[in-house]
């Protein structure tokens, strides 16, 4: 911590924080790094002055750090209510860490989403399965980077898995059973959001058929001969304020307090626009990143860069 006004990010992996490092020390924004760990709170102590954005992940317990999200709530809350500025706060930490959340809130908000049920624990889940046409998906209702995420073409398919030793549960136990998508090109596009504003919006290809979709430059790995692989994210400009589903979903984060977030949707064979994933903790594809008009890592410093002045300028 330290004792002058800064940006706070929390966060749980520090791999993820390079391209941000690198934006907010280019738009001269102080940003102080606060890693969950194994620190203490005094509750009744009042936290340093600064701007606090939450960078907390569903897929921390994949990195061992599966206490983080819930630690992550008593800080946010915290923070709070001590009246700190807390961007991407403890209500955006729930939709962040329960798909259901997401689901509901996008659905109350007139969007077009996945028809979905959510079972808790295995009992039941087959049940629930028949209920759906062959293909349809499993994921965890909390996870993250597509982890968790599988296509049963059968409902035999489907029975064998739950009962076999390669079930996987979710961390909470829900999992969720999904329609399948069928997209009409094989690509979903992920729309970044910054403030309420878009971005951008990003062409993310599927045609390999993998869920495990992540853009952060760690997640970048060369082809199996060492040369680079075809990107799968490439700027999607023909998405822009004027499409239809963009303003929707501008509206939907800012009425839901959400300052920074990418969201997943697919446009399917039958004309539906559909939502089915809000990222909170978004990152950004350097492929993208070096063609894009404005950066995603940029955009954030110089929104958090404003808020931290202004809070300044009040003392």
């Amino acid at each position: 911590m330290t004792t002058e006004p800064a940006v706070y990010v929390i966060h749980d992996n520090p791999d993820w924080l390079p391209p941000f490092q690198r934006a907010f020390a280019a738009a001269g924004v102080p940003l102080v790094e606060w890693e969950l760990g194994h620190e203490a709170i005094d509750l009744g102590e009042e936290p340093p002055r600064g701007v606090f954005w939450s960078r907390l992940s569903a897929s921390a317990h994949t990195r061992d750090h599966a206490a983080s999200k819930e630690y992550g709530r008593a800080v946010l809350r915290w923070l709070a209510s001590w009246g700190r500025l807390v961007v991407n706060g403890a209500d955006v930490l729930e939709l962040e860490v329960s798909k259901v959340a997401q689901h509901a809130a996008l659905r109350r908000a007139g969007v077009d989403v996945p028809r979905t049920t959510a079972v808790l624990g295995r009992e039941g889940l087959v049940e629930a399965a028949r209920g759906f046409p062959a293909p349809f998906i499993t994921k965890h209702n909390q996870g993250g980077k597509g982890l968790g995420v599988r296509r049963f073409d059968s409902h035999d398919e489907f029975e064998a898995w739950v009962g076999g030793p390669d079930f996987e549960p979710s961390p909470d136990h829900i999992t969720l059973v999904q329609e399948y998508l069928r997209a009409r090109e094989p690509f979903i596009t992920r729309a970044e959001f910054v403030n309420g504003e878009l971005v951008y919006a990003v062409r993310v290809d599927t045609s390999a058929g993998g869920f495990e979709l992540c853009p952060a430059e760690a997640c970048a790995a060369p082809g199996a001969d060492g040369t680079e692989p075809a990107p799968l994210f490439q700027l999607r400009e023909e998405v822009d304020a004027r499409h239809p589903l963009i303003s929707a979903l501008g509206d939907f984060l800012s009425a839901a307090g959400v300052a920074v977030a990418g969201v997943e949707f697919t446009e399917t064979l039958d004309g539906r626009l559909v939502t089915y994933d809000v990222n909170t903790n978004t990152n950004y594809s350097p492929d993208v990143e070096a063609v894009a008009p404005r950066s995603g890592p940029a955009t954030i410093a110089r929104f958090l860069g404003d808020e931290l002045r202004r809070l300044v300028s009040k003392t």
